[in-house]
């Protein structure tokens, strides 16, 4: 797709341009590794296409995309000190090489200066992106504390996780939509559709994260096969297998996810049931029907149709990936 292309370049060249030459390095040397790891870029292009759908400027649009790649990554460094995972994009992750203490106030700074890549924008503009930002940012910590909880908790149910979903991973394609579309001057309705586009696409995208983690391979996903089973997270593989499991499976079930170990044979077994109740294709089906609600709301939008094209190639785009 060649305006992904544009859009990672214009990304890529901004990314380059704002490299952290603060002091100490100690503390910016890791937030400059794992920017540059790169991946897909995916949230911040979502700002520049919003802006660039809403006729915008995108140099007004440049820095606040930055803030949003800043902070997602500031999450995924957090995030894999509290999973204890060894690799991210196939890469050491920041607290495996520098230690949990770096990777704390690594993420820390991270999040600081997203904060400051808003300043430039006008004052009612900055208000809103801020404030969505920020109540994006809490919803966040909910959903990966909900994240949490459901490790040990026992009666998970699928709203839970949708609800868990969407705060930890939806939201944040939303708002990345709805942050564009603000700084282009959409009407609040357009604004509102683009975001519940965007939330949607982001639910489909961790229903396939969830399914990649099992399912996927492992050399192009860049992380620990099965790691969700070894951490008993109970994504929507395992509410599904509850859902169509035999009772003798159910137990075996409770007790794999009963104790938090490397035992292969947990995977082994886990994964046995997985593919009896066959989870792969009903997650695949639910990826689908989000991404067939999201289709929804962007029909919504009164732009014309060869504009709002590269919206559904993207999220086709996100559900077909493999990585």
């Amino acid at each position: 797709m060649e305006f992904l292309d544009r859009y990672q370049q214009i990304v890529a060249e901004a990314i380059t341009k704002y490299t952290f030459k603060d002091k100490p390095a100690e503390l910016y040397d890791p937030m400059n590794y794992i920017i540059s790891h790169g991946g897909k870029r995916l949230r911040p292009i979502m700002v520049l296409m919003a802006c660039d759908l809403f006729g915008g400027d995108l140099r007004q649009a440049i820095k606040p995309a930055l803030a949003i790649e800043f902070f997602h990554n500031f999450t995924l460094i957090h995030d894999d000190i509290m999973d204890e995972a060894p690799l991210r994009r196939n890469k050491p992750t920041i607290h495996t090489l520098h230690g949990i203490n770096v990777g704390i106030l690594s993420g820390d700074g991270l999040m600081l200066k997203a904060y400051k890549f808003f300043e430039d924008l006008e004052p009612e503009i900055f208000k809103a992106c801020i404030r969505i930002f920020t109540h994006t940012g809490l919803l966040l910590c909910e959903g990966q504390q909900y994240d949490i909880n459901f490790e040990t908790q026992e009666d998970v149910t699928y709203d839970d996780y949708i609800r868990m979903i969407t705060y930890k991973t939806g939201v944040l394609s939303a708002s990345s939509f709805e942050i564009g579309a603000l700084i282009a001057k959409a009407n609040f309705k357009d604004a509102k559709a683009i975001f519940n586009f965007g939330k949607h696409i982001g639910i489909a995208f961790q229903i396939m994260d969830d399914y990649l983690d099992v399912f996927g391979d492992q050399a192009q996903f860049g992380k620990k096969h099965a790691g969700d089973i070894y951490e008993n997270k109970k994504t929507i593989l395992y509410l599904l297998a509850r859902e169509h499991a035999t009772e003798e499976e159910r137990k075996e079930l409770d007790h794999w996810y009963g104790k938090k170990t490397d035992n292969i044979d947990k995977v082994y077994g886990v994964e046995k049931i997985f593919r009896r109740t066959k989870v792969d294709e009903k997650a695949l089906r639910l990826i689908e029907k989000h991404n067939e609600i999201g289709q929804s709301y962007l029909a919504k939008i009164n732009i014309p149709e060869d504009k709002k094209k590269p919206f559904a190639e993207l999220a086709n785009y996100l559900l077909r990936r493999e990585s």
